[in-house]
């Protein structure tokens, strides 16, 4: 069982970790200040990640010291009602990013929301109906026409040729 101190102590470790890599791949780009230009390309990813390595340093420092409470708390970290939560949003997740792929973004969504809002949030037919529907015909209108940025739609591409051909 995870316990929220081993919890807290894993997440500072791995987010150190992250640090560390962010700042050496920032490092492949100039980090200090170049004359008549300005901070590198890498300057601001470098710091800001070296600002993360040192909270997490300090995380784990308290958590050795048992300064924070939950570097003293032995309660488990996740339920098993939330555990299961997490599981079934995070693969419900990876099945819509999967699904992408085929049915392109205008069709993994609908499914996606109208799944998570009935079968998670248990909300009446009529709201997810109403939102899973309405969610990707805005999307398109957004980022298709207004903001003219193509998203993936699978092989349902040939669906759309007619609503290009009354905006274009």
């Amino acid at each position: 069982m995870i316990t929220e101190r081993k919890a807290e102590l894993a997440m500072a470790v791995a987010m150190a970790c992250f640090s560390i890599y962010l700042m050496l791949k920032s490092a492949e780009l100039p980090i200090g200040w170049i004359p008549d230009e300005g901070p590198g390309g890498g300057a601001f990813p470098f710091w800001l990640a070296s600002g993360m390595l040192i909270c997490c340093v300090l995380i784990i420092l308290r958590w050795l010291r048992g300064i924070s409470p939950l570097s003293r708390s032995y309660k488990p970290y996740l339920s098993a009602t939330a555990l299961r939560l997490v599981l079934i949003s995070g693969g419900s997740l990876g099945i819509m990013v999967a699904l992408i792929h085929f049915i392109g973004v205008y069709g993994a969504i609908p499914l996606f929301m109208i799944f998570y809002m009935r079968v998670l949030g248990d909300h009446s037919w009529w709201v997810t109906l109403v939102i899973g529907i309405s969610t990707p015909i805005l999307t398109f209108l957004f980022f298709e026409l207004a903001l003219t940025i193509t998203l993936p739609k699978g092989y349902t591409e040939p669906l759309f040729y007619p609503i290009y051909d009354l905006f274009y």
